[in-house]
């Protein structure tokens, strides 16, 4: 443990550990929080939780789960394989299917176990089954700013939850250039061979650019290799995307019926740790043979199901956004609102979706900026700091109001005047 204790010594001396806040309570956006380092409180307005349409304090949403304790108890116990499947687990898949316009839904505990089990199931099948021999290899291109879930599925695909089996063909991952469809298209020129098994695997929306994937493009460009899949990881467009907060599908006017007639085969990952009021994963497809084997992968058959009080809660938040489409409406006019008065205001912020990242000059540190914003302005932010590009991250909801985004963005032009160093004059000779 000695390394172990070395290096967090000298992340402490430099900077990299984030801040650690307890939250204490909540009251719509406003949040009663606690610094764990020094036990100061603080009453705050977050701009950082993902309750993109505000359903998680929603009474429905609330007694949904509440219900599902009293006639289940808190968990499952079991495996779905097993003994661990209940009704709410049928009717959450059933919420998702109709959503997403697939009918085949198969849910687990996060979006890292969801994109795990896929590659398994996808790539590796279940397990090895008489007379049965794939010698398909597996071609799957990813791209570079995807999300660590995907990152980590990937790392592991040519392995079977870190077990290498002889019957597994080689699958081989390779990157392209962010929503690059030129390098999408000449990567798989140049990497597909006769025979392959082909899978392209992208952020809906992109949580630390909070920029949209190109989907018809993607659509058009593997509608040149038959019987490809396209999976959309759908965790920051489900209820922020499309007129009704369908996903990418619905924002782009077209439906997964229209890649399957191009010969493209569609899958979503829909999580609902945002829209969903709960945590947990599905993935959705039109294939009914995928789906047991996703049941049986190493994530899903050595993991107690989703408990009830989650599904409960994930049921009831997709029927309110399903009933008040004007939800994602107002999510999508704060968007707007908020981006524009950033822009009116000189602040650097790029993408297009609620997730609504700020660059920062390269002298302000972002941890810096968010203490200063937090415990001066009441106003709580995401800093990423320990990427490219310094940032602040910002998440819009549907529960703001224009009062609350424009004391943001007065707090973020004070907070400026505050942290920026002064520029040195110049002497002319």
């Amino acid at each position: 443990m000695q390394v172990v204790k070395e290096y967090v010594q000298r992340w402490y001396e430099s900077e990299l550990d984030p801040d650690e806040y307890i939250c204490l309570g909540k009251s719509g956006n406003r949040v009663d929080i606690e610094e764990a380092a020094t036990g100061d409180r603080h009453n705050v307005l977050t701009f950082c939780t993902n309750d993109v349409l505000g359903l998680v304090q929603h009474e429905a949403v609330k007694q949904a789960a509440i219900d599902a304790i009293i006639t289940y108890g808190t968990s499952n116990s079991s495996t779905s394989v097993l003994s661990g499947r209940i009704d709410l687990h049928r009717q959450l898949e059933n919420e998702v299917s109709s959503f997403k316009h697939l009918p085949h839904t198969q849910l687990f505990l996060n979006a890292w176990m969801a994109m795990q089990a896929l590659m398994d199931a996808f790539c590796h099948l279940a397990i090895p089954v008489p007379g049965f021999e794939n010698d398909r290899e597996t071609l799957i291109l990813t791209d570079v700013l995807n999300h660590g879930c995907i990152v980590s599925a990937l790392a592991h695909a040519g392995t079977r939850s870190g077990k290498m089996f002889g019957y597994s063909p080689r699958v081989r991952v390779r990157a392209y250039r962010h929503c690059n469809m030129e390098d999408l298209a000449r990567k798989l020129k140049r990497y597909v061979n006769p025979g392959d098994r082909i899978m392209v695997v992208s952020d809906a929306v992109f949580s630390m650019d909070g920029d949209i994937a190109p989907l018809p493009e993607m659509i058009d460009i593997l509608s040149n290799y038959e019987g490809s899949v396209l999976v959309m990881d759908e965790a920051h467009a489900s209820g922020a995307l499309g007129a009704t907060g369908r996903g990418i599908y619905e924002h782009f006017g077209i439906l997964p019926q229209d890649a399957i007639d191009k010969g493209v085969i569609p899958l979503i990952m829909t999580t609902f740790s945002k829209f969903g009021a709960s945590v947990g994963a599905a993935i959705s497809t039109h294939v009914a043979e995928l789906k047991p084997l996703l049941n049986v992968s190493p994530t899903s058959i050595g993991t107690c199901s989703l408990a009830p009080p989650l599904t409960a809660a994930a049921i009831a938040a997709i029927r309110q956004v399903k009933q008040n489409p004007e939800l994602v409406q107002t999510l999508q006019d704060n968007t707007a609102y908020l981006r524009r008065r950033l822009a009116e205001n000189d602040f650097d912020s790029i993408g297009e979706t609620n997730v609504l990242p700020v660059l920062l000059p390269s002298d302000i540190n972002p941890k810096q900026f968010a203490r200063v914003l937090l415990k001066d302005f009441g106003l709580w932010v995401s800093p990423i700091w320990f990427i490219a590009k310094p940032r602040l991250r910002i998440t819009v909801n549907a529960m703001h109001t224009r009062e609350e985004m424009d004391a943001l963005v007065d707090g973020m032009v004070a907070a400026r005047k505050l942290v920026c160093k002064p520029a040195t004059a110049t002497i002319s000779a």
